[in-house]
């Protein structure tokens, strides 16, 4: 392993590698008078050197551990300031896109081979040279690439440097993401069909497809992209420019179309494209970038291809907005708007009219409670329009949001209850509370108050792998997806604690679940299958361990802890393979695997109650306001 001399960390990369919090940090460097001193950085986010801050953790018993993977990261941002870092991993990236198709030259001739790399990833945007300069950490990163994969080693460098970025770089929600490839995805998810992104950041909302298409705006983004698309095996051509402006993909119509557009952009180019032919619902007022970005995405989807895209949610109502919102209904081109959450943004999805009769109601989701509706709600709307839809799902006649306003908002046309089907919603709303709430007096598990902390010998889940105790699986990364006779895991599964929802074909590649494997999700859901037979769904990792040496409880309890949280801190991520897990007798296993089974069981209720409680409450607040409900001196 390459030296790690001349590289820095700041306090976020300490409290990682020694699994605590920032706030762990900064009090060791006010309490500890020989805690090193910073060595470059500034006052508000100083620099230490990393050899001597692992000198410093080991003299005073701390746990730590710098792993390859953070000797990489740590040379790379050591390496150049913030504003190249991104041009450096995107040379990585490239690197490692060599390293993926000519292994053999790599294998026979080492940097030599590197001669090569122009013409192994002249699909890359950018410069055509993308070459690093710096032989060692060219070495450094194949060691890690020949551990890990490239594609592996390629998304922890991503996540690092989005993590690094994060008060520049907006990146989609992951579950927000899933949803928009679930709805839109060509043959829905089933993997056939291209699928393009205009706005593509860093390429999030392309992960899943199989053809992609993007445009992004910055040139470094852009290359991050294109080698996250490609190192999946996936094709693609993703193109750097401004979108509005200089349409780099001009002609291209895609099967689909998912957006996550800049929002309150004034400088949008509302001067030189007043003429532009992309404008066939009314040209876009100066204030209201988001409806050019609209129009741009239906240019480029085919007839009846969908186009998802995230809009702020003053764009369902803002007045110069509505002629174009207008249009929108009239053509059939609108045909959801799904509320995410408070203050964040909608989900618009539209369908480019392909001659067919277009609809006479709009679905409106609020999945502000919860994002596990917005698909069944679009499923039973797409069979059925004018299908009736229960709970926070309703279809709105077109023709009764044509007035002045055009006000879109999924909150003003929350449905409003009769008085029968409000007594027996209420009702039984008010019975499962109960019944659930009951639950929660049981006795939680037993559990022993210790006076001192209590420090075990531990490893991490990558040695446990290493030694044959767990096996790590995913599913593969083309997978038919909403049909065919096998039942599918997916990660809505996962984290509801539901059976499987999802449907798949036979294939030898797929990994069929077993009774005690631990599945997370990449949201940190933690859960151990009672049942098999089932196959394990995109976006999921499967921990198998042999049930003779590891308990599978135990496992889950610990991949669950704040400690495996706290690996990245600011991640949607778990970097599970570096969560610690104790060293313990199998016996001793099992006590705590009992113990964390009786805590996961009290989660799921306590959750069950809680969803139950906001339901009662919502209800009970409709019913006083609209007059289905009066105060009473004794509860119901």
């Amino acid at each position: 392993m390459e030296e790690s001399q001349d590289i820095t960390v700041n306090a976020g990369d300490i409290a990682r590698l020694a699994s605590v919090g920032r706030a762990a940090v900064s009090n060791w460097r006010r309490r500890h008078d020989d805690f090193p001193q910073p060595v470059g950085g500034t006052a508000s986010s100083p620099l230490f050197s990393l050899p001597e801050i692992a000198a410093w953790l080991r003299r005073n018993g701390k746990s730590f551990e710098v792993s390859l993977g953070d000797l990489v990261w740590q040379r790379l941002r050591t390496s150049v300031d913030d504003l190249r870092l991104g041009d450096l991993v995107g040379r990585v990236g490239a690197f490692l896109l060599f390293l993926s198709r000519e292994p053999e030259a790599w294998r026979e001739h080492g940097t030599r081979s590197l001669d090569g790399l122009a013409a192994a990833t002249e699909d890359l945007p950018g410069s055509p040279d993308l070459r690093l300069d710096d032989l060692a950490l060219v070495r450094l990163v194949a060691e890690l690439a020949a551990e890990r994969g490239p594609l592996d080693t390629f998304e922890f460098l991503c996540e690092r440097y989005v993590e690094a970025h994060s008060r520049q770089l907006s990146v989609t929600r992951d579950d927000v993401a899933a949803l928009m490839s679930r709805l839109t995805g060509p043959d829905r998810g089933r993997g056939k069909g291209t699928v393009l992104d205009p706005a593509c950041g860093v390429g999030t909302l392309l992960l899943h497809a199989d053809a992609s298409l993007g445009q992004e705006i910055n040139e470094t983004n852009a290359l991050l992209t294109a080698v996250r698309v490609l190192l999946r095996g996936a094709t693609g051509r993703v193109v750097a420019g401004d979108s509005l402006r200089e349409d780099g993909l001009a002609g291209e119509l895609a099967d689909a179309v998912v957006c996550d557009p800049p929002f309150n952009e004034r400088a949008w180019g509302y001067e030189e494209l007043t003429g532009d032919p992309r404008w066939e619902y009314g040209l876009p007022p100066r204030g209201e970038s988001e409806l050019a970005w609209v129009q741009h995405c239906l240019a480029h989807v085919r007839p009846g291809g969908l186009v998802a895209i995230l809009m702020p949610a003053a764009a369902a109502s803002r007045r110069p907005g509505k002629r174009i919102r207008g249009n929108l209904l009239r053509t059939g081109a609108l045909r959801a708007v799904v509320m995410l959450g408070p203050g964040g943004p909608d989900l618009w999805i539209l369908r480019r009219p392909d001659g067919g009769r277009p609809p006479s109601q709009l679905l409106m989701v609020d999945a502000t409670e919860n994002l596990s509706i917005v698909e069944p709600a679009w499923l039973t709307y797409t069979r059925n329009p004018e299908a009736e839809l229960t709970g926070d799902s309703r279809t709105v006649r077109i023709i009764d949001l044509l007035d002045d306003e055009v006000d879109l908002s999924p909150a003003r046309h929350r449905p409003q209850q009769g008085g029968p089907d409000f007594l027996r919603d209420f009702t039984d709303a008010l019975d499962r509370f109960r019944d659930t709430s009951a639950t929660l007096s049981e006795a939680p598990p037993a559990l022993e108050l210790l006076a001192e902390r209590q420090d075990l010998p531990t490893t991490t889940v990558g040695e446990l792998a290493k030694a044959g105790l767990i096996t790590i699986l995913q599913a593969p990364s083309k997978m038919a997806a909403e049909e065919g006779p096998l039942p599918v895991l997916t990660a809505d599964d996962t984290a509801m604690g539901t059976p499987p929802s999802g449907r798949t074909t036979l294939d030898p590649a797929l990994v069929m679940v077993r009774p005690g494997d631990v599945v997370t999700t990449v949201l940190g859901v933690v859960r151990v299958l009672a049942r098999g037979g089932a196959a394990l769904g995109p976006q999921l990792t499967l921990y198998r361990v042999d049930p003779q040496r590891l308990d599978p409880d135990f496992l889950a309890g610990f991949l669950r802890s704040a400690d495996a949280a706290r690996v990245h801190p600011s991640s949607s991520r778990l970097d599970v393979r570096r969560a610690r897990v104790p060293m313990l007798p199998l016996a001793d296993q099992r006590r705590y695997g009992t113990a964390f089974r009786e805590l996961f069981t009290l989660e799921d209720r306590v959750r069950e109650t809680t969803a139950l409680g906001e339901t009662l409450i919502r209800l009970g607040f409709d019913g006083l306001v609209d007059g289905h409900l009066r105060p009473c001196d004794q509860g119901v």
